[in-house]
């Protein structure tokens, strides 16, 4: 049976991995744009704006996929454009029924007209803050933490890391490192990563995406990943054999006996050629092994997603029900890096309940529709 819109977007949901500057609203980077007199937009009208992000985003490439983000990072300079961006994100969050989302920046690339680190968490915060506020006020309550990225091809990662960690007591939940995965592994910021767990903070990394098991192999270990951005390409490890069973590699037996946390974006996947087709993404293979799979947007602007939209194409493709919905979402809540009686607040009080009347009201409507 399908699941109707609205349904979908009612579930309580959670995001785990959503960039900051790739889910601005269109018309709002066209305002900030004249404000600002930034005259780099290919064109002022927000629906065709809208349209151009996401054409240019599905190449098949990480790096042309990421050629957009010039122009939302370009209109990101100032604290009032960062807190309106950032307040704007958790509204429409909210708004698609997320009840807790981890979203990510990395601030020091909002320094090019002379912010300085400080300046770009502060307004970042503020605009959470705001945006918490205004939901709430709209009833649609959301809980938001902030991940602090580090740029892999660049050389501020500690900067970023003490950064993240300075700012933990405000809403800064963990530390991230983005970015072109070939030829800038993740053990290039060994030392960013030793200073994360000496301060017993949170790491998450994009591996796996652009880059193959290396990338993943290095997260892990050499890096001590609790979570992975993306991990797309575990599914390397994993031979389909006859007559439908698989064999995992090491690698791949590990990630799932230890519960490593898989950030998984299919749209996005798609865009950047993680994945050649949103059929042939390994999200539901990987969910029938039982490994940690989350559903996340990666870039709504970008990829022209919501949460909802993701659930709604899992559901069309691979028949996907409330049932596998209420898992992903569970597995999203057990591995966010909200304190452990936030999680099970959240988990008792709003996830199952939220998917139990769902799902009553489903069982409710069947015999009619039958």
């Amino acid at each position: 049976m399908s699941i109707p819109w609205e349904t979908i977007r009612q579930a309580p949901k959670v995001l785990l991995h959503d960039h900051l500057d790739g889910g601005l609203r269109p018309a709002t980077v066209v305002e900030l744009a004249v404000a600002q007199g930034y005259t780099e937009l290919p064109t002022l009208d927000p629906d065709e704006l809208g349209r151009w992000f996401t054409q240019g985003a599905d190449r098949q490439s990480l790096e042309l996929y990421l050629d957009g983000f010039r122009h939302t990072v370009g209109v990101m300079q100032t604290p009032e454009a960062i807190e309106r961006v950032a307040s704007e994100c958790v509204q429409d969050l909210a708004a698609d029924g997320v009840v807790y989302a981890e979203v990510r920046y990395a601030p020091e690339l909002s320094t090019q007209s002379g912010l300085s680190l400080d300046a770009v968490m502060d307004a970042w915060l503020r605009g959470f803050e705001k945006g918490t506020q205004l939901a709430a006020g709209a009833g649609q309550p959301i809980a938001v933490g902030a991940i602090a990225t580090a740029m892999r091809q660049f050389a501020r990662s500690v900067e970023i890391a003490e950064l993240s960690v300075a700012f933990r007591d405000r809403g800064v939940v963990g530390f991230d490192i983005a970015g072109p995965e070939a030829g800038f592994p993740p053990s290039r910021h060994l030392d960013a990563f030793q200073f994360i767990h000496r301060a017993n903070f949170h790491v998450t990394i994009h591996a796996g995406e652009a880059f193959g098991l290396p990338s993943i192999w290095e997260a892990l270990q050499w890096c001590g990943a609790e979570r992975l951005g993306h991990g797309v390409r575990i599914a390397d490890d994993i031979e389909v054999q006859p007559e439908g069973r698989f064999a995992m590699g090491r690698l791949a037996t590990y990630v799932r006996d230890r519960r490593v946390p898989l950030e998984m974006c299919p749209t996005s996947n798609v865009h950047t050629g993680a994945a050649p087709s949103i059929e042939a993404h390994p999200i539901d293979l990987l969910r029938r092994l039982r490994f940690r799979v989350t559903v996340n947007t990666d870039n709504r602007l970008m990829s022209g997603v919501s949460l909802s939209s993701e659930f709604e194409t899992l559901m069309q493709v691979f028949g996907f029900g409330l049932d596998e919905m209420q898992w992903l979402t569970l597995n999203a809540m057990k591995s966010s890096f909200a304190p452990f009686d936030q999680r099970l607040r959240l988990i008792n009080g709003v996830i199952k309940p939220g998917y139990a009347r769902l799902m009553a009201e489903a069982m409710a409507v069947a015999p009619t529709l039958a």
